[in-house]
């Protein structure tokens, strides 16, 4: 039996025994897991400096290298959010009622776990722990299998959880991480689908084609964050600018940052002329159509078709619309289902934005960045799904399971 095949049939033997637990068990052992993150702290940054140090030395994008990098106050959002899971009901079990038929048979649904998840990823570390939890908690297997970029910060931190598990006598198989990243050993993985019931990829595009092209196994995409803001002619101004900035330099290599700004005509000279002062002081290169350009030094312009580039940099795309719905237009052609944000003092506005916008997280008046599962009050997240079967958004601890039929009768045959 190879080692892949040996993981994914431990996963899956490992997910009976999980559902067995009930929720107040599976609660102790994730708050001994937040205290375990908390006391192996300064293990998992040791670890996680290795991984810093070949990241340097083999060049990697400045976005990866943030989303890699693990500190104090990193390792403090872990366990915080564990505990966040833990504060959360259990969607395992819950109940409710569909119909009762003229025969008198009942039906109902209950909530179960899916099974095994597979999460495949890149420079993320954190999604050990987060994908962990989360797991634990809706009565999942998690198989992690990570870029070679983040091997011993994972590795290290699947390893604090082991120590957990075994103290509570269950099976390390629970939080499995593929040791290996060669790209053979992928292949094999996402052929699992005797063992395995869904892939969930995070990372580059390039990641998320691979695996959906390649998969034999259900896979729910998490593609590019290309997130906008569009300034309505309504806007508060002040306002727009601090979702603009907050969106775009808070922290620039995550998939909910901001990478285009929409503007409407009604107030593009006012607004894109405060854009320029604070957009330069913040060092954010400009790409714009030849109407916005004017308003930046140095600007490149941007053809009809050169929009929807996803930066993770200090860098966006500006366009000036002459209507609301050339906004929604321009959004619908060049978005990624991730994230949208209208700013606008008109409530009719903002509402027929919210409808008519098709994106996981659409937003009115508060910053991209909330597009979170920690900031939506789901703990930890998986990932954010911009595909729509069978979660769109990010995905808690209901995403993480389905729905079976309960049907009782008290002895009706089908005539």
């Amino acid at each position: 039996m190879s080692l892949i095949t040996d993981i994914s049939r431990q996963a899956a033997k490992a997910a009976h025994q999980l559902a067995l637990l009930d929720t107040e068990t599976k609660n102790k052992v994730l708050l001994d897991m937040a205290a375990a993150l908390r006391a192996e702290k300064a293990f998992i940054i040791k670890e996680n400096e290795s991984d810093l140090a070949a990241a340097r030395d083999n060049n990697l994008a400045a976005a990866m290298v943030d989303r890699l990098t693990l500190n104090d106050e990193r390792v403090e959002a872990m366990a915080e959010g564990i505990e966040v899971i833990v504060s959360l009901d259990d969607p395992v079990g819950q109940l409710r009622d569909i119909t009762e038929r003229p025969n008198g048979i009942k039906i109902r649904k209950m909530r179960v776990p899916l099974g095994v998840v597979c999460m495949i990823y890149e420079a993320r570390p954190n999604v050990t722990a987060d994908a962990g939890a989360l797991c634990f908690k809706s009565g999942n297997s998690v198989i992690l299998r990570g870029g070679k970029e983040a091997l011993k910060s994972s590795q290290a931190i699947a390893s604090v959880m082991h120590s957990v598990l075994a103290k509570h006598n269950l099976p390390e198989a629970l939080i499995s991480v593929i040791p290996d990243p060669d790209r053979g050993l992928l292949m094999e993985l996402m052929q699992q689908r005797d063992s395995i019931d869904l892939i969930i990829p995070r990372g580059g595009e390039g990641l998320i084609n691979f695996v959906t092209e390649n998969s034999t196994i259900p896979v729910i995409q998490h593609f590019k964050g290309v997130c906008h803001l569009y300034v309505d002619k309504d806007a508060d101004l002040e306002v727009a600018i601090n979702l603009l900035l907050n969106g775009k330099t808070q922290r620039t290599g995550v998939c909910n940052a901001l990478e285009g700004l929409v503007v409407h005509q009604d107030i593009a000279d006012e607004f894109l002329n405060l854009c320029a002062v604070v957009l330069r002081q913040e060092g954010v290169k400009i790409n714009a159509d030849s109407q916005a350009a004017t308003y930046f030094d140095n600007a490149t312009v941007l053809g009809d078709d050169e929009f929807g580039e996803e930066y993770l940099d200090l860098e966006i795309a500006i366009r000036v619309v002459p209507s609301f719905a050339a906004a929604v237009e321009h959004i619908a052609q060049f978005g990624s289902h991730h994230t949208e944000v209208i700013c606008t003092k008109n409530a009719a506005t903002a509402e027929l934005f919210q409808r008519s916008v098709d994106a996981s997280v659409v937003t009115v008046n508060a910053s991209s960045r909330f597009s979170d599962g920690s900031q939506l009050g789901l703990g930890a997240e998986i990932g954010i799904a911009t595909s729509k079967l069978h979660a769109y958004g990010p995905m808690g601890l209901e995403s993480l399971t389905t729905e079976k039929y309960l049907v009782n009768g008290d002895g009706q045959i089908r005539e």
